[in-house]
Order: structure tokens, then C-alpha cells, then sequence
């Protein structure tokens, strides 16, 4: 059989090109078809790829909104392309006050920051839907003038009434179409008259199907299942159908990579481009990003936004390496990747149609990778030290008794000691590490209660100290301290071990004797152990 197989606009802007397709099964012939279609779009020309995260602000940016932002940024760096932000607020009365600013605001933190926005500004402003509503008006008074569009008068409670019946009788509610007929005097008498209307599009049959970039070939008959779709709204404020086409041609966006919820849509929206004479973009539809049992992402879960992750320490590299790891894209699949691999390993014949699957449990772990590879960073791991510095000056502000924690070479000697066994820099600053940056308390019932040689042991390791200097390593003082502990006369290893932790921490666990050594260094350990001396001279 025949079908027509239309060209990217990247590779051949004459138009329409032909291509016998074979008998195959239809999953594999649409696959060589979509991967050929994806190495003849992506091979041309690098710069002229133009894609746009498109987000409403009535909520803030979640991980669903974040993972279509990163596949688009990543597809136009790929390609040598433009990232834009546009933001469709257009359905004012859902408008979240502060969500604008903070879309694009979690974008820059994130990593992936719009070449063209709001903030940006750029050559196809403006970027609030908003601000182009002009633009929508015209467009849709040239579809009405060329029969593709009508004005529509039917009051609320009508529609409302088909709703009812259409639900009644076990069927899906859709408008019937019955301002299509109104002829021209009447339509001018209702509008003379003032009387509230909207704008419909005229849904024709004869759909042409469309090669996704992901589903391959696809075609919804719209008008079979579906009443004419609302495009202006009687507040005058244009629908989703109409504002995302008009600002995709205007904006001259190349590929329009969206959620998968909007692939049985996209015959409708075909049907506007063909209606005006526009050359509609290259779509690829994304697979759903899911929970890891199947279900949906909610915003009610509360956790998904981006600002929550950022507030508990969440780095943006593991939340990026998480939704890509979760889903299909990419040549391989392994943990640790940063955004230049992310972009170097990216393969948009990769995708699958398959839900990603997004296991929450593991963020953790991809975050102490991340944040790992951050403190072996010298720039970034400065960067670290700073925020240290203001979390540990929060949480202790009152208690510290000595401002040397507080120092540059104190934090760094601390974060690289603990990396690989972190995953957030906000652990350093709870309960199990306070001993860093506070000095403990115990009491001597806590020191009799292990043995009865403090006053002796305490003294050895201040020895130990004044003979090994400044230079203390972990490896080192692990068999100093075994050889330490041999030197006690009715005390075991084991309690040897929990005194010193007591000395130096207050606590009953946490990392080795020997690192917490090497952490708080010679001086203080010296200080701690001075004090243990003290109390075993006084009890």
C-alpha cells in the first residue's frame, strides 16, 4: 500500500514525499519507520531544531512538568537548537500567584534553562499567552472568514443538558453541532445584539495520518467522536487547541515533544494547521512517567514538586539522572550521569512507548552518587562549604563553642571524609553528626558503665595524638588505636572503641573511632579527651 509520508522540515522544506511502505508487521515496520524518519530529522543541519516546554502556571513545576522540560532541553542541545519557555496562562481564573516566576526558576536551578522566555526575552515575544491574545483574535476571525470556524451561542445550560443526556443514555457528552447551521443573518443579528458566543472549529473527516516521532504512524478521526472544539472562549481568551498552534507557528517551533496524553489530539490540531496553511512541526509524543506500582503521578502526593526536593537537599542532577534513568532515550542505562552526558548519550530513536517507571525509594542513592562526584569537584565543592556553613549556622548557631568548624578547610576535610556515605549535605547537620560542629556531654556514670580505666586510656590517646602531629589517617589510626586498646589492663577492644566514641561524640555510633579522629583533628580530640581526663579525675 501507498501512504504519505510527510518530510521533517529540517531536511526537505519542499513539502510531501512518497514512500512505499511494506507488508511487515505493522509494530516493526513502524519502527524502522520512526527511526528513519528521527536520523533524516536529526542529521541535517544543526541549529535550526526549535522546541518549547509549554507549562500553565496554575501550579508549580512537578516532576512530570520537569522530565518534558529535560527531554526538550536535551533534544535542541543535541541538535545545536533553541530550548523556549512559554508559558500558557490563559485560563486565568486557575492562575497560582508566584507559579510563573517559580516554572522558570526551578527550570535555572534544575540545570536546563530556556534560551528563549518570560525572563529571557528573544526574537518571537512575547512569552505569556497572555500577552498575545491579539494574535489568537486574528487567527480565529481568518478561520470564521474561510468557513473553518463559527460563532456559537449556545448558553451554558444547554450545553450542560447534552452533558446530562449524552451521560443518561451511557454515552460521552459532545457538542452536537448545532450552531454550525445558524446562517448569516442570523449570526449577525445575535452578534449585533451582543448576545455572549464562542468560537468553534469546523472538525472535518479525512483526517491524514502523521508519523509521530515516537508511536509512530498515527490518526484520530476526531470528527466521528468528538463535537467542534471550543478555540475562543467567551471572555475572549483562547483555548489550549488554538493558542499552542498559533504560538508553535509563530514562535517557528521545529518539533513539539509533549506529553503522550496529548497524542489523540493531534489530528485536531493537524486539521487547524491544514485549515490555516500552515507547515505543523515534527511531533513526538512522550511516554507517561508513572509511579513505580503503574500509577499515575499526583500533584496530591505532595512530594513531586520541584521546590520540596530542593528544600530537603534534593540536587538537580539526581533528579535528572532519575527521570532519564527511569525511562528510554539513551543508548545505555547507567546511574551518575551529568547533563553534558545526558545530551552526548541522548538517541531519540531510543524512545519507547513504554510508561517510565519512577522508583522514588532510589532517589537517595542517585542523589549521594551526585553528590559525591559535587565534593570531588573542586569549584562545586566549594560551592558545598558555603551552604554548609549557613545550614550549620542555623542549626547550632548558639551552641557552637568553637568557630573553627566553621572554617573552609575544616568542612572540606569533613564532606570528603563522609562522601559516598551522605546523601544530602542536610544529614551533616542533624543529630548523628552534631558532634562536628558542638561539643558533646556525657556523664561519668556513662564512662564508669564501660570501664573502669577512663583516666589511663584517656591519657594513651593523648599521647597517640602528641606523637602522630597534624598528619592523622584513617588507615593509620585504626591500627594505632587497636594497638592502643591492647596497652589496657582489664578493658576489651570492643569497650575501649565505645569510650572513645563517648569522648569524642556523645554518641553510641556513627562512622569509625578513627574517622571521627581524623574529622575533628588534633586539637579538639586533644580538648575532648582532656575533658574525659578531667571527669575521671573529679568522679
Amino acid at each position: 500500500m501507498w501512504l504519505w509520508l510527510r518530510s521533517c522540515q529540517r531536511c526537505n522544506l519542499g513539502g510531501v514525499v512518497t514512500r512505499r511502505v511494506s507488508q511487515c508487521p505493522r509494530s516493526t515496520r513502524d519502527k524502522l519507520q520512526v527511526s528513519a524518519a528521527i536520523r533524516s530529522c536529526c542529521s541535517a543541519v544543526q541549529g535550526e531544531v526549535r522546541v518549547r516546554f509549554a507549562p500553565s502556571p496554575t501550579g508549580f513545576l512537578h516532576l512530570g512538568g520537569l522530565r518534558t522540560a529535560l527531554y526538550n532541553y536535551i533534544f535542541a542541545k543535541k541538535f545545536g537548537g533553541a530550548f523556549i519557555l512559554r508559558l500558557e496562562d490563559t485560563d486565568q481564573s486557575r492562575l497560582v500567584p508566584g507559579a510563573a516566576e517559580s516554572i522558570e526558576d526551578m527550570l535555572e536551578w534544575a540545570g536546563i534553562p530556556p534560551d528563549e522566555s518570560p525572563r529571557q526575552g528573544g526574537p518571537v515575544g512575547p512569552y505569556l499567552q497572555s500577552q498575545r491574545l491579539d494574535l489568537y483574535s486574528q487567527t480565529a476571525q481568518q478561520l470564521v472568514k474561510n468557513g473553518h470556524a463559527y460563532y456559537c451561542f449556545c448558553s451554558p445550560q444547554r450545553l450542560e443538558l447534552l452533558k446530562k443526556e449524552a451521560l443518561r443514555a451511557g454515552q460521552t457528552p459532545r457538542y452536537d453541532n448545532r450552531c454550525r447551521h445558524l446562517r448569516a443573518d442570523q449570526v449577525k443579528e445575535k452578534l449585533a445584539q451582543g448576545a455572549p458566543h464562542v468560537i468553534r472549529f469546523r472538525l472535518e473527516e479525512g483526517v491524514e495520518p502523521f508519523q509521530d516521532l515516537i508511536f509512530g504512524w498515527n490518526r484520530h478521526e476526531v470528527a466521528q467522536v468528538e463535537g467542534d472544539p471550543v478555540v475562543i472562549k467567551a471572555d475572549g481568551f483562547p483555548t489550549y487547541h488554538l493558542a499552542n498552534i498559533v504560538d508553535d507557528h509563530y514562535m517557528k517551533i521545529t518539533h513539539v515533544l509533549r506529553g503522550s496524553e496529548w497524542l489523540i489530539s493531534t489530528s485536531k490540531h493537524l486539521l487547524m494547521y491544514r485549515a490555516l496553511g500552515w507547515k505543523p512541526p515534527t511531533f513526538g509524543h512522550l511516554p507517561l512517567l508513572v509511579n513505580k506500582d503503574g500509577s499515575k503521578l499526583s500533584k496530591r502526593q505532595g512530594d513531586i514538586f520541584i521546590q520540596s526536593y530542593q528544600r530537603e537537599g534534593i540536587l538537580p542532577e539526581a533528579l535528572l539522572d532519575i527521570t532519564t534513568n527511569c525511562g528510554s532515550g539513551f543508548s545505555t542505562n547507567r546511574t551518575g550521569r551529568r547533563i553534558d552526558e545526558l545530551i552526548s548519550e541522548f538517541n531519540a530513536s531510543k524512545i519507547t512507548t513504554h510508561s517510565a517507571l519512577l522508583d522514588l525509594e532510589k532517589l537517595p542513592e542517585f542523589n549521594r552518587i551526585h553528590l559525591e562526584q559535587r565534593i570531588e569537584n573542586e569549584e562545586q565543592c566549594l560551592l558545598l562549604i558555603k551552604d554548609l556553613q549557613i545550614q550549620i549556622q542555623q542549626a547550632y548557631a548558639a551552641e557552637i563553642q568553637d568557630e573553627e568548624v566553621l572554617r573552609e578547610d575544616y568542612i572540606r576535610r569533613v564532606l570528603h571524609l563522609r562522601k559516598g556515605h551522605i546523601s544530602s549535605l542536610k544529614e551533616l547537620v542533624g543529630p548523628g553528626y552534631s558532634y562536628l560542629w558542638v561539643r558533646p556531654s556525657f556523664s561519668s556514670q556513662q564512662v564508669a558503665a564501660l570501664t573502669s580505666e577512663a583516666r589511663h586510656i584517656a591519657s594513651l590517646v593523648l599521647k597517640l595524638i602528641e606523637e602522630r602531629g597534624e598528619e592523622l589517617a584513617v588507615d593509620q589510626l585504626s591500627k594505632d588505636l587497636k594497638t592502643l586498646a591492647k596497652q589496657t589492663k582489664a578493658t576489651k577492644y570492643r569497650e575501649v572503641m565505645k569510650l572513645l566514641r563517648l569522648a569524642l561524640s556523645g554518641l553510641q555510633q556513627g562512622p569509625s573511632v578513627a574517622e571521627m579522629m581524623v574529622s575533628l583533628g588534633p586539637a579538639e580530640i586533644s580538648h575532648r579527651f582532656e575533658k574525659l581526663l578531667l571527669l575521671s579525675e573529679t568522679s
